[in-house]
């Protein structure tokens, strides 16, 4: 408080000399003609005419005094007439009142936070106050990490795909070798795609010599083997190759925060989470990635992809099968607020599980030099999402120093939580007069006027 009342001399130096309780301008006393005579008078005159100029100048001085004595009596008269009138009381208010603003900062607009005992336990019994020292992180970091060991279900881990096996909406190329009418019936100057072979709703397919055969469920080796019997009966030894031309029986759905979300097909080739996540393309400004849900046969698994690649247990391990659906959730709920004396106040979107102190007062631009006073808070526990009784908990910096910002680099912010920089008292102050000269020059020249012309009549 001694630094800000030192800072605040100048500003209090202006305001004074602006709201100084004037009673008014005291008008030049003029000097009569007989006393300037006198003083230019000098020897060399005849006496009679220094006895005349003698008289002449105790007539003077005479009139001085007579004038004076009225001059004083005209002021006191003005004085008395100036402290009964509004513009004489409201002035010495003023002075009165900032002389009080001054040594009382806390008057001034804006929000600080004080220990209510020795140990900062709490303000006004309701927000725990707690000071971010080097053994609080080291205690915060044990609770974390004996609380969100992430660890993938078994279930996921165990499972290992199958064959493919067809199903309805495939469409199989088919060839048998020496006989080109079966494999392009078209005409081989046609594209593949026409003489493909699609799987009806029922599971079954013509072809010529085998009739309606029933694919769907059998793999890729167990159709070729049906289609080789049933050619069989007409043609000696056929040799028969199928492959699949169009895969759409199986498919995953990929939702939510992703570039291209939709389904997306399952092949002869398995696919992992991973697989999956890259094709789909994540939006990095709108996806949380600390809270994937996979949906499984009326199972719900939530995976944190942070977490997994920081474990080195990524999200390749996971295979997908047909019916998954991967919803990708969005960070508009995952938000601290980042406020008070920083560059950019805003609202900052977890992208991931992790944010540190320092990334989020980074992002909103750091600390402001000139009206910050190096104290930051972060309260938490007024916005608890999980519906939890949670004591409003309220971590002090003292970010005086650069070197406080290594122990912010180790405190890890949550969703919800209110990061706020205080001002300092001399800014305070100073917006508090920002506030406060527009009513005060209105009051004074209102009351200036109303003396005028009073004293007008």
């Amino acid at each position: 408080m001694a630094r800000d009342l030192i800072s605040a001399i100048p500003i209090l130096r202006y305001h004074a000399a602006r709201f100084s309780c004037i009673i008014g301008r005291q008008p030049r006393r003029r000097s009569l003609p007989g006393e300037t005579r006198s003083r230019a008078s000098g020897g060399g005159y005849p006496a009679a005419i220094r006895d005349v100029r003698g008289k002449h100048r105790d007539a003077g001085a005479a009139a001085g005094d007579r004038r004076a004595e009225h001059l004083a009596i005209g002021r006191r008269r003005r004085a008395k007439r100036f402290m009964r009138s509004p513009i004489g009381w409201i002035r010495s208010v003023i002075c009165l009142f900032l002389m009080a603003s001054l040594s009382s900062c806390v008057w001034a607009p804006g929000q600080s936070m004080t220990k209510s005992s020795p140990g900062g336990s709490s303000e006004n019994g309701y927000v725990k106050l707690v000071s971010i020292t080097p053994a609080m992180l080291e205690t915060q970091e044990q609770r974390a990490e004996a609380v969100s060991t992430f660890t993938i279900p078994t279930a996921l881990l165990d499972y290992r795909p199958e064959p493919y096996r067809i199903g309805p909406g495939d469409s199989l190329y088919i060839t048998v070798w020496d006989h080109p009418e079966l494999t392009s019936p078209a005409g081989e100057q046609q594209q593949t795609a026409a003489n493909g072979r699609l799987v009806r709703p029922d599971g079954t397919l013509y072809f010529p010599y085998v009739g309606v055969l029933k694919v769907a469920g059998k793999t890729i080796e167990q159709a070729r083997q049906s289609i080789a019997s049933g050619l069989a009966k007409f043609i000696k030894n056929p040799l028969v190759d199928v492959s699949i031309e169009n895969y759409a029986s199986q498919r995953v759905l990929m939702e939510g925060a992703f570039v291209k979300s939709g389904p997306q097909p399952l092949t002869g080739v398995p696919l992992t989470l991973g697989e999956a996540i890259g094709v789909a393309g994540v939006n990095s400004q709108d996806a949380d990635l600390s809270d994937v849900v996979l949906s499984r046969q009326g199972q719900v698994y939530h995976l944190d992809l942070n977490s997994l690649h920081s474990g080195g247990t990524g999200a390749q391990t996971i295979y997908l099968q047909a019916g998954d659906r991967v919803y990708l959730p969005y960070n508009f709920n995952q938000e601290v607020y980042v406020m008070g004396e920083v560059l950019r106040p805003q609202a900052l979107r977890f992208t991931t599980s992790h944010l540190t102190l320092t990334q989020a007062l980074g992002q909103a631009g750091g600390l402001n030099e000139i009206t910050s006073k190096g104290m930051v808070y972060v309260v938490r526990g007024a916005l608890n999402k999980q519906g939890t009784t949670q004591e409003p908990t309220v971590y002090e910096l003292d970010a005086k120093s650069p070197s406080a910002f290594a122990l912010a680099d180790n405190f890890m912010v949550r969703p919800g939580d209110v990061v706020f920089a205080s001002a300092a008292g001399i800014t305070r102050w100073n917006r508090f007069m920002s506030q406060l000269l527009p009513l005060t020059s209105a009051l004074s020249a209102t009351a200036t006027s109303q003396y005028y012309l009073n004293n007008s009549k």
